[in-house]
């Protein structure tokens, strides 16, 4: 009896320690497959798909080799072209020069009858070259939206606490109590550059950072969510372009009639008096809105990704 009882467990104890052989064969197999490479496969993307994938894997690395040498040899021609441009230029105050005998004698003799601007620098740019001060306006709206693009994280909305405490100084009682006293100065003596443009020496670009310069001390003295009452992304946005399209507009018309655009029902006034030199003094107010609304969007964007 004892013997059967003894064989039995044998036999019981066999199948158990096969059982277990077994389980141990099956994850050994398992764990050689896991670490087997997968053997290559075709890829079915097209040749620019395959170009890209390429890219991305670090496959293709001739651009990186080339590009520091590409942007040398151009810088290099810049420079050279530039050189020869400015040694072919008239000698500067000399009788061969045309612009001694007819642009400044224009503007000298007849800048202040024809734009009604007592200032004739801002006679000049926003009258005579309107379109070169309309190019360069539209220039820092274009580095705002590049900027935008490239340091926007949309992420960062939900940080406003944690901006506060790292970028301005709302805690600092000293601070915040200088920033009370200096900012409206600082902001008025803005609005007044900007309106005297035609009058005084300033004008919009002036008068728009000074205004800029005061959005930014706002914003360190107060933070960056008391500040987003006065300027965020939509006021930005609707600000700057209707700026720019109100001094598009009001200046389109001088591409059809020449430098010398027919006379409007705005008139020139009265030289010295506020409401005078024609459009110089709105182009001023929208000039100095997109200077001031660029500096602190740049200013905001590099601080904490957003407007």
């Amino acid at each position: 009896m004892k013997k059967k009882s003894r064989t039995k467990n044998q036999s019981l104890f066999a199948r158990i320690q096969s059982f277990l052989d077994s389980q141990d064969d099956r994850l050994t197999e398992e764990m050689e497959r896991d670490e087997e490479p997968e053997p290559p496969h075709e890829s079915k993307l097209p040749v620019w798909g395959q170009t890209v994938e390429g890219l991305a894997s670090g496959e293709i690395r001739f651009f990186d080799k080339i590009y520091p040498f590409a942007a040398f040899l151009l810088a290099l021609f810049i420079i050279a072209v530039l050189l020869v441009t400015a040694s072919r230029l008239p000698r500067f105050g000399g009788d061969s020069n045309p612009a001694l005998n007819e642009v400044t004698e224009r503007y000298l003799e007849d800048g202040m009858e024809e734009t009604g601007a007592v200032n004739l620098v801002t006679g000049i740019i926003l009258d005579y070259r309107a379109f070169d001060t309309l190019g360069e306006s539209h220039v820092l709206f274009t580095a705002a939206v590049a900027v935008l693009v490239l340091l926007f994280d949309a992420a960062t909305e939900k940080q406003d606490l944690l901006e506060n405490r790292d970028y301005d100084l709302a805690g600092d009682t000293v601070f915040r109590e200088g920033v009370r006293f200096l900012l409206p100065v600082i902001l008025l003596f803005g609005v007044y550059v900007v309106l005297n443009g035609h009058l005084s020496p300033g004008g919009g670009f002036s008068g728009g950072a000074i205004l800029g310069a005061g959005l930014i001390l706002h914003s360190l003295g107060y933070g960056f969510a008391a500040t987003e009452k006065l300027v965020n992304r939509k006021s930005y946005g609707a600000l700057t372009v209707c700026s720019l399209c109100f001094y598009s507009l009001s200046k389109a018309y001088s591409f059809f009639t020449g430098a010398n655009h027919l006379p409007s029902i705005i008139t020139s006034g009265v030289p010295g008096r506020i409401f005078s030199a024609g459009l110089i003094l709105p182009l001023n107010i929208c000039v100095g809105i997109v200077v001031a609304c660029t500096m602190y969007g740049f200013f905001s964007l590099y601080k904490r990704g957003r407007i």
